[in-house]
């Protein structure tokens, strides 16, 4: 007998978040997970110190507001603390977003293929879903996305860089998108991976949010410090909307092993960045070889590559990875592949050595 239950009707067509897969183990062989994004470096010691620090009472609530937190990364972002709000991790701040502008009625405007959580957020709240097609080159296609946006948008989604295809936006072409976007829209610029970023001509998000106040930036711990399982992410925004934002995100949802992690990190953020930039240039090697093979890899700005294939072509790859150790994420039109420690590349370019279609 199958229990029926009282459930949203939108959850019919909500498409449920397939998680990157944990890598195989053949015998004789080191494994290597490159599926979901994580930073392959170990924890900066201070960092690691500090979670041992911050557990040995966890009978306690967290400080519901990251007071000190919130302190530190205003200071060192530049930014008043009415602008600063954490959340357990990106992924729950997108949430609060769309509890704060989505409903029955309304529609979200995001670009496609990107990261997966975007549609699920538009079904969840029972609005309309309006992915754009990256252009031919794999970037965002801002002027299609500016013509999609009309009197039901509630809110704009963009990705920089972009999850899981890889370029970041211009600074002049966001620039010139805000301009388009009427100004009581929240476009939100989801900045997960933009430490890894080395593109000198890549959007100023955080400079832009001072001419733009319905922009609204979202940025995490989890990429480039390293603090994927503690989750926490946070965002910069207007303070009128950081307010009403504070009544969607979770109270008590930001752990204080997670406080404590995150506040260290934000004191050694030079460290942060110069481990950021030494994956970016294992990242740029392994797409030199790529290309070297004639694989069409778009411009790489993150912590991954995207190989763009058909999807046979995605399943026959992921098993190729799979029997050599490698977990690799196939996605709708690609693989993407997480840059891992040096051994783990050097694999990746011994299984595509025969270039596309062999």
């Amino acid at each position: 007998m199958t229990t029926q239950f009282r459930l949203r009707q939108a959850l019919e067509t909500t498409p449920a978040y397939v998680p990157g897969k944990p890598a195989a183990a053949p015998a004789g062989i080191t494994s290597y997970k490159l599926s979901s994004n994580e930073l392959h470096l170990a924890p900066l010691p201070a960092v690691t110190e500090a979670i041992t620090a911050a557990a040995v009472n966890p009978a306690l609530y967290p400080d519901p507001g990251a007071g000190a937190l919130t302190s530190a990364l205003a200071a060192h972002l530049g930014v008043e603390e009415a602008n600063v709000l954490f959340a357990a991790g990106g992924a729950e701040m997108l949430s609060a977003y769309a509890l704060a502008t989505l409903e029955a009625g309304k529609n979200v405007v995001f670009p496609w293929p990107s990261f997966e959580l975007y549609p699920q957020l538009a079904a969840r709240q029972g609005a309309e879903a309006k992915p754009v097609p990256l252009t031919a080159d794999f970037r965002h296609d801002l002027p299609a996305m500016a013509a999609a946006i009309d009197a039901n948008t509630g809110l704009v989604l963009l990705c920089s860089p972009n999850n899981p295809t890889g370029p970041a936006l211009r600074h002049t072409e966001l620039e010139e998108f805000l301009a388009q976007v009427p100004s009581d829209v929240v476009v939100v610029l989801d900045e997960a991976y933009l430490e890894f970023c080395t593109d000198p001509e890549a959007a100023d998000g955080l400079a832009l949010t001072r001419r733009f106040p319905n922009l609204a930036l979202l940025r995490t711990f989890s990429k480039a410090h390293g603090l994927a399982g503690l989750r926490i992410g946070y965002t910069v925004a207007d303070p009128a909307l950081v307010m009403e934002l504070r009544r969607t995100v979770l109270v008590f949802s930001v752990s204080q092993v997670a406080q404590a992690a995150a506040l260290e990190s934000v004191k050694r953020y030079a460290e942060v960045e110069v481990r950021a930039k030494q994956v970016a240039a294992i990242r740029d090697d392994l797409v030199a070889g790529l290309r070297a093979q004639g694989w069409n890899i778009p411009d790489a700005q993150a912590n991954f590559v995207w190989l763009p294939v058909t999807d046979e072509e995605a399943a026959s790859l992921e098993a190729a990875f799979a029997a050599s150790g490698l977990a690799v994420r196939k996605l709708p039109g690609g693989i993407r592949i997480s840059i891992g420690e040096s051994a783990a590349m050097e694999r990746v370019l011994e299984i595509t050595a025969g270039g596309p279609g062999a």
